[in-house]
């Protein structure tokens, strides 16, 4: 038999009658009581938000909330408030969430226009252009990244130590991702020999400054990215003035010297290390310095004798593993600055390309650590004789 008909307004009053409904007073109440454990979701469209939304709400739009609220609430226990303009789509919005288990739903009467009634403040969050809605559209879709988490990698600075093998990849992936500024520091130019592992630089830049072909593949990649070329050796000299500012260091250099020097000045100015070594069929990748974990000379005091170090000349590299280990550094950049998943932190991952194997090491800070440590004897800043590296 058909089901009856019926009117919008009749279904939508039996609707609201099987859900719980809070005034924009009582939803201040919630906040007082639950905290931040309190979901407030503003399921209007994209374009609706330019007038303000209610502060701390994270937008959802009513057309997406079944797809991505796991993503956002995993907990289907956890506490959650829905607004949209009025009331009604975010009272539909709620009977489908009960449908998907989520418990304690409630529904915000009268919407957004109660809340400015009431009197109540506003935040206008800064909005993504048309042109960045579109551009990282595939990324907005995230429910763990959303607006929020481009609007925090577009505000970012990284800088990359080295436009080479590993730095290639690195910033190619954050500048398309978005990330809104990226310092490229390396004094040495494109050599031919350059252009099997390092994809930042072509046949037409061979002779040219690394950091000056860098500056133009990033323009090419994402206009938007503000791309700061240094030509210079990173020295002890010059450290503290290269590194300061940036929210992350991305370590893609090839030697013991650049990298310890790298460790220390993160360390001692408090700027997470991205860091990646490549050698042969092999690479890693971790993250140090990094709220309280390890740093590299938890893992390796020092550096060895610059006659024991392997030559990466001589040893060779397989172009792709830079591909790897430098995607790898670029998701681990992108997960510290849009606060996702767990970091590579007191870990590394170690890759052998022809057993196609990941191996995951623990890395615990070291209480004696020279550097990190509860009584650290590297206070300034150190260079070291140059030497090639490669994964331990």
């Amino acid at each position: 038999m058909p089901p009856t008909p019926t009117s919008f307004s009749d279904y939508l009053a039996r609707v609201r009658a099987g859900i719980r409904e809070v005034t924009v007073d009582e939803l201040r109440a919630l906040r007082a009581t639950h905290g931040d454990a309190l979901l407030v979701l503003d399921c209007r469209e994209p374009d609706e938000l330019e007038g303000g939304v209610i502060p701390g709400a994270v937008p959802l739009p009513r057309g997406q909330l079944e797809q991505r609220i796991e993503g956002i609430r995993p907990d289907r226990a956890g506490p959650i408030a829905i607004y949209c303009a009025s009331g009604v789509r975010s009272a539909l919005a709620v009977q489908a969430l009960a449908q998907l288990g989520y418990a304690d739903a409630v529904n915000v009467a009268g919407g957004i226009e109660a809340w400015i009634a009431a009197g109540h403040a506003l935040d206008h969050p800064r909005r993504l252009t048309r042109s960045q809605l579109a551009r990282y559209s595939r990324q907005l879709l995230l429910p763990e990244l959303g607006e929020a988490g481009q609007r925090r990698l577009i505000d970012a600075r990284v800088l990359i130590v080295g436009a080479g093998g590993l730095g290639s990849p690195a910033a190619l992936y954050l500048a398309a991702a978005g990330v809104g500024t990226l310092g490229v520091i390396d004094h040495d130019a494109v050599d031919l020999s350059n252009l099997q592992r390092q994809i930042l630089h072509g046949e037409d830049t061979v002779g040219r400054p690394k950091v000056d072909s860098a500056r133009r593949a990033l323009g090419r990649l994402n206009g938007d990215v503000t791309v700061i070329p240094m030509a210079e050796h990173l020295t002890a000299d010059n450290a503290r003035r290269v590194f300061t500012g940036y929210d992350v260091v991305v370590d893609g250099t090839d030697n013991f010297a650049t990298r310890y020097l790298i460790n220390d000045a993160c360390v001692l100015l408090g700027i997470p290390n991205v860091h990646g070594a490549i050698m042969r069929f092999d690479g890693q990748a971790s993250v140090f310095a990094y709220q309280g974990g390890p740093c590299y000379r938890c893992l390796f005091p020092a550096p060895p004798p610059p006659e024991l170090a392997p030559n990466c000349a001589e040893a060779g590299v397989l172009g792709a593993i830079c591909g790897v280990v430098g995607t790898i550094q670029a998701v681990e950049t992108i997960k510290l600055l849009a606060g996702l998943g767990t970091s590579l932190s007191g870990r590394l991952v170690s890759f052998d390309a022809l057993g196609m194997r990941f191996r995951e090491l623990k890395v615990k800070r070291d209480p004696s650590c020279a550097v990190c440590g509860d009584h650290p004897r590297i206070t300034e800043l150190l260079d070291y004789a140059v030497s090639c590296s490669a994964p331990s």
